[in-house]
């Protein structure tokens, strides 16, 4: 029997979900370590969520300071050779800024933040897509004041999700999450860690974490 994926989330000052994205990813089965953001060497890992928050409280920039911190030039050569990243919100923001993915996060339209749940279709989320079929919708919640997705003009985006039935930040063409050329990494502003629970409100979320855990065990089993 396979072992569960051993994933690591990343933890800056300031994260705010780091644990809510452990206890999701458990419960979804994987085996979670926290890692922490001065760690410049990585244990053996199956994947890696980069969480949301306040990372370096949104000084600066979302994500600009975090970025330079020891364990990105790990994060660097782990998505190189392949392997799984997910970052959510903040998390997303950071992988932007660190050019694993293009295109860039500015402050919402109407320079408001907003919290609320929003309906995402999927489109192409590259690895992760066991559970996504594209057209799929899911119902997630978001929270934040620097949304607003902007490509980059010499480099189209891998949409992996839009936004259906209201754009709460600005974000152009409705774009909520992109992935990567490769296919391995993928940020996405909604939080799926926060939709793990019928309490919550939905489940969805849970789709979406098992669908990197899946990738996480299909490419460790490959190598």
């Amino acid at each position: 029997m396979s072992r569960p994926a051993r994933v690591g989330v990343l933890v800056f000052p300031g994260s705010l979900d780091d644990r809510d994205l452990a206890r999701g990813l458990s419960l979804c089965g994987a085996d979670v370590q926290m890692i922490w953001h001065k760690d410049a060497r990585l244990p053996e890992l199956d994947g890696i969520g980069v969480p949301g928050g306040f990372s370096y409280g949104d000084y600066l920039r979302c994500g600009a300071m975090a970025r330079f911190s020891p364990v990105m030039r790990a994060l660097l050569e782990f998505a190189s050779g392949g392997r799984p990243v997910l970052g959510i919100c903040n998390g997303f923001q950071i992988l932007c800024e660190a050019r694993l993915l293009p295109g860039a996060l500015v402050r919402n339209a109407e320079l408001r933040y907003v919290c609320q749940d929003v309906r995402i279709a999927v489109d192409d989320p590259g690895q992760m897509r066991s559970e996504l079929a594209p057209g799929r919708e899911l119902v997630m919640p978001v929270k934040h004041g620097e949304g607003a997705y902007v490509p980059d003009p010499e480099h189209k985006p891998r949409v992996a999700f839009r936004y259906v039935g209201g754009n709460p930040n600005g974000s152009t063409d409705d774009i909520a999450g992109v992935v990567n050329d490769a296919g391995n990494v993928l940020g996405l502003m909604p939080h799926p860690e926060h939709a793990v629970d019928p309490l919550l409100g939905s489940t969805d979320g849970a789709r979406l974490l098992r669908s990197f855990l899946s990738a996480c065990t299909a490419t460790r089993d490959a190598r």
